[in-house]
């Protein structure tokens, strides 16, 4: 049999623990420890999880697969702690629930982080804050998912996905200056290097892929009038004029493009995430996230300066 190759397929690893509510389970696994929690999950291996919080963004993406027939342009694989007697359950889930996720990942008990560059992730979601940190440390492109109350229409099958942009889809360069210098330090420094593209940060590949799905619906729709292209891709900064000018002109640097921008200028992202309801939305900053958890699945990446302090107070 041919080697499956993942080289033309957005990729996308994503823990048991954000796909899932394992809430009981661990809660389970704490207290009575690994034994009895592998005999807890064989007694419970047909009784479904329940969705997680990225399980709506894990769905819709999947469903993109029809746009190319026997050929699939996403791969979800799971990668999981568990063990693969103990990850029974998972998977039987993910047959309950009709997602086409066929591959997984079982390290019992260690990291499974060193998967992602060598399948080329992406992306990987998970709730395990300090595989989060351990990942983005390493410069993979992870994100942890937070709690959060937002419900989907089952029946809208369009996916949204909202990015801040710097230290998500750019490096942290102008938040250290931002940091050190202030605001008018910031918008100076935007303003002499706005034909100056910022460095590609974490989280680029991932718009990336995106991009090369929106053009096959591109191209459905000349062929298809009524089809409605799915995938909306939006940026959400604080930035305002004149420095939104500069990451502008990084996206068109980097041949990657948005559907929509809002340069906030300190307005509460929340206002507008409520109204967009993005399936995810990324952020390095968790006061961003924090009061949006209503309305969206919130995912924090901790790269850059603003999770330095952080870092260093939970003392890792």
């Amino acid at each position: 049999m041919p080697a499956y190759d993942l080289s033309d397929r957005l990729v996308v690893g994503v823990a048991s623990s954000a796909l899932f509510d394992l809430t009981e389970s661990d809660a389970y696994f704490r207290e009575h420890g690994e034994a009895a929690y592998a005999e807890y999950q064989d007694r419970n291996v047909d009784e479904p999880l329940d969705p997680g919080p990225a399980f709506p963004f894990i769905e819709r993406l999947l469903q993109l697969n029809d746009l190319r027939p026997g050929d699939p342009l996403v791969e979800v694989i799971v990668l999981s702690r568990n063990a693969a007697s103990t990850g029974l359950r998972v998977m039987r889930s993910v047959e309950h629930h009709g997602l086409t996720v066929t591959r997984a990942f079982f390290t019992q008990g260690r990291s499974p982080l060193n998967y992602i560059p060598a399948l080329g992730m992406s992306l990987f979601l998970t709730q395990n804050k300090d595989d989060v940190w351990t990942a983005v440390r390493a410069g993979h492109p992870a994100g942890h998912v937070l709690p959060n109350t937002a419900a989907y229409e089952d029946s809208d099958k369009s996916l949204r996905i909202a990015f801040d942009f710097d230290a998500v889809l750019a490096t942290d360069e102008s938040e250290r200056i931002f940091q050190t210098e202030g605001m008018a330090g910031f918008v100076k420094n935007e303003v002499a290097k706005r034909d100056v593209a910022h460095s590609p940060g974490l989280l680029k590949p991932l718009l990336e892929d995106l991009n090369r799905i929106q053009t096959l619906e591109q191209e459905r729709q000349a062929a298809d009038a009524t089809y409605e292209p799915r995938v909306r891709v939006a940026l959400v900064t604080a930035r305002a004029a004149p420095a939104h000018e500069r990451a502008v002109q990084s996206l068109r640097s980097w041949g990657v493009t948005v559907n929509d921008a809002f340069f906030l200028g300190g307005i509460e992202k929340a206002k507008v995430l409520e109204v967009m309801r993005p399936h995810l939305f990324f952020d390095d900053q968790d006061g961003h996230l924090s009061g949006a958890l209503e309305h969206v699945a919130g995912v924090h990446v901790p790269y850059g300066v603003a999770n330095e302090a952080l870092e260093e107070a939970a003392g890792s």
